[in-house]
């Protein structure tokens, strides 16, 4: 985990982890595979080239405890923060160092490396973006309909025009060259900018469809989508949880 960075610049891996989950209580902390679940997500981004530090931002001082005990830095911070934006807006008040920040979700165990450092060097090698993601293609019309699964649609040059839980863009006619995209749940942001986000309203497309980065897109902001193979998904259910621990003590 080592970038070559000047000294104006300093991107951060931020790993926002709560104890209350609905359908998943105390989830971040879930043994898998001998390791909880925060570990797994911690060392994939110890992998990673292009980010100077990594900060697991928890509400919860057990999480915090077994954290620390396996090397990661923490911040502890409210419980009562609506979304990880909120939460690393928060921890960011204690870092005066980081740039660029990178919201790496904390029950994606398998997310690639590579793919948080297509992110950040998206975010520094263009000063003029605030904000950035990911999708990958799908052709399943069940993925498609799904309302769990959330579809961007982009510009000409990967950049957003709109996320929406419906089957996004309506196909009334042929049209061969059309894909639909799955977003996944990483964004990487310059700090003014989430220093920013986080003091607007919500607004009535985010409201509508439960889709926080619209209300970057309802404010102007530029959002770079890159495109992945990566088709990695969160664990959201214990079910999910055992399916991966049998995947990685196949491969052990």
């Amino acid at each position: 985990m080592k970038r070559t960075s000047d000294s104006t610049t300093h991107v951060i891996g931020m790993i926002p982890a709560r104890w209350a989950s609905t359908r998943f209580p105390g989830k971040p902390l879930h043994i898998i595979a001998g390791k909880p679940l925060i570990q797994h997500v911690w060392e994939r981004c110890q992998k990673c080239s292009q980010l100077d530090s990594i900060i697991v931002a928890t509400d919860d001082d057990r999480i915090a405890k077994i954290a620390n005990s396996f090397g990661a830095n923490t911040v502890i911070t409210s419980p009562n923060h609506p979304t990880g934006t909120d939460r690393l807006a928060e921890a960011l008040k204690n870092l005066p160092h980081p740039t660029h920040i990178i919201n790496i979700q904390g029950d994606e165990p398998m997310i690639e490396p590579s793919l948080i450092d297509q992110l950040a060097s998206s975010l520094t090698e263009d000063p003029h973006l605030e904000m950035t993601t990911a999708a990958n293609e799908i052709s399943d019309p069940k993925l498609i309909a799904d309302p769990n699964i959330v579809k961007v649609v982009l510009k000409h040059n990967n950049e957003a025009l709109y996320f929406s839980r419906s089957p996004l863009p309506f196909s009334r006619e042929n049209s061969p060259q059309l894909k639909f995209y799955r977003h996944k749940g990483i964004y990487g942001y310059r700090r003014n900018f989430l220093e920013q986000f986080v003091h607007w309203k919500p607004s009535p497309l985010e409201l509508a469809e439960s889709l926080e980065q619209l209300r970057a897109l309802e404010n102007g902001a530029r959002i770079k989508v890159i495109i992945t193979n990566d088709e990695s998904g969160g664990i959201d259910t214990l079910d999910q949880a055992n399916e991966l621990e049998s995947l990685l003590n196949a491969k052990s």
